[in-house]
């Protein structure tokens, strides 16, 4: 009887929470925060109300995926590790001491929310199959789920590495995780030798990387940006574009096409562009690479001894993709199938224009998962072309 009020306590403040919005934030408010008037107490009050917000507003929109869905267990170890750190945020706001520790605690909880969440998904299409209407739900869910995730690590991490000793030494003037003057050529090379070592230790060989910076001013191109944002999105492409390569052109005797990289800066955009001739992708594909459901890669385990570099839960472009995202940029792929594949990164050129996009559960949100599956108004092919070749970026990495 305890364990059921407890629950029911709980849900009821998981409702109350969830009827709030969360705020968005823009990079030029996390830095000018960080720079000008850094306060500990200021950062604390924000986080007591806004943490709980978009915890509920992501914990109420778990609940609308198919039982079957929910029933898995790698789901339910997620949805325990929600419900824990909820509970822990709401003891958090009663406390009149800035207890950091907690904030330590709930954000090493959620690590491996991604792969477990990626788990549970392979779980259920194994028992269940593949469902193009449920598909569009868990596509919808999760694309909501992990930017929510993107935001509440942001949000921990700018206040743990301003006021604990979370800092990095490495990067003196890093304005918690966003540097002021990022320099974008210097990521590019640091994503792409990262991939780079892993390549060359699965096929023993490696695209080299050619760079090019377009800029109005003879200056390499800086942005106000979270570095380890980028990193991750230009790692991923480096990843599938050197895999491509590698595959197609392993026995060519002309070797291996370089890798090109192309950064320009606009009024409105930062546009990084990253070439390949990895043997392209079939346009009716080019959807599907990001698509949690469609993944073809072979599934990985969780040990982390066992991991296959270069490959994965095929969650590597639709991550990246909400991480450019977030601050309101994209990231597109543009392919020409027997030559290679244009992956572009989009970001916005001025901070001030860079606030978080943020999922906010309401009547819209609901009304997604409820609307029944129409009969297509469009006629479609009875059955897929054979795919025969190799393709780039074919496992949906």
């Amino acid at each position: 009887m305890r364990l059921f009020t407890v629950l029911l306590k709980n849900t009821k403040k998981i409702e109350y929470y969830s009827r709030f919005s969360p705020s968005p934030l823009s990079i030029k408010q996390f830095l000018e925060f960080g720079r000008d008037n850094a306060c500990e107490k200021t950062s604390f009050m924000f986080l007591r109300k806004e943490l709980p917000v978009r915890l509920a507003n992501t914990m109420r929109e778990v609940n609308l995926l198919p039982d079957n869905l929910l029933s898995q267990p790698s789901i339910k170890l997620v949805q325990k590790w929600y419900m824990q750190s909820f509970v822990e945020l709401l003891v958090w706001r009663t406390m009149f001491f800035l207890d950091i520790l907690f904030l330590f605690e709930i954000r090493n909880r959620h690590n491996d929310v991604v792969p477990t969440m990626a788990q549970g998904v392979i779980e259920y299409k194994e028992k269940f199959g593949f469902d193009p209407f449920i598909s569009s739900n868990i596509q919808y869910f999760l694309d909501r789920f992990y930017t929510n995730r993107i935001s509440f690590r942001m949000l921990i991490n700018q206040h743990t590495l301003l006021f604990g000793n979370d800092t990095n030494p490495a990067h003196p003037k890093h304005i918690g995780s966003i540097d002021p003057t990022c320099n974008v050529a210097e990521v590019v090379k640091d994503a792409y030798e990262t991939a780079k070592m892993l390549c060359e230790q699965y096929y023993l060989a490696a695209p080299a990387l050619q760079i090019q910076e377009f800029n109005n001013k003879d200056k390499s191109i800086q942005a106000v940006y979270v570095p380890s944002h980028l990193f991750h999105m230009l790692f991923e492409l480096f990843k599938n574009s050197m895999r491509a390569s590698v595959e197609l052109h392993e026995d060519s005797k002309e070797g291996l096409p370089p890798v090109k990289a192309k950064v320009t800066l606009g009024k409105e955009d930062l546009s990084i562009k990253i070439s390949d001739r990895g043997g392209g992708v079939p346009l009716r594909k080019i959807d599907r690479l990001f698509n949690y459901m469609y993944s073809t890669a072979p599934t990985p385990s969780l040990e982390p001894s066992s991991t296959v570099p270069l490959a994965g839960f095929g969650y590597g472009l639709p991550i990246s993709r909400l991480y450019a995202r977030y601050f309101q940029g994209d990231l597109k792929l543009y392919s020409m199938e027997g030559v290679g594949t244009d992956a572009v990164i989009y970001l916005k050129a001025l901070s001030s224009e860079s606030f978080e996009r943020l999922p906010v559960f309401n009547k819209s949100a609901w009304r997604h998962y409820q609307t029944s599956p129409e009969a297509d108004d469009w006629s479609n092919p009875s059955k897929e072309p054979r795919d025969t070749s190799k393709s780039n970026y074919k496992a949906n990495r």
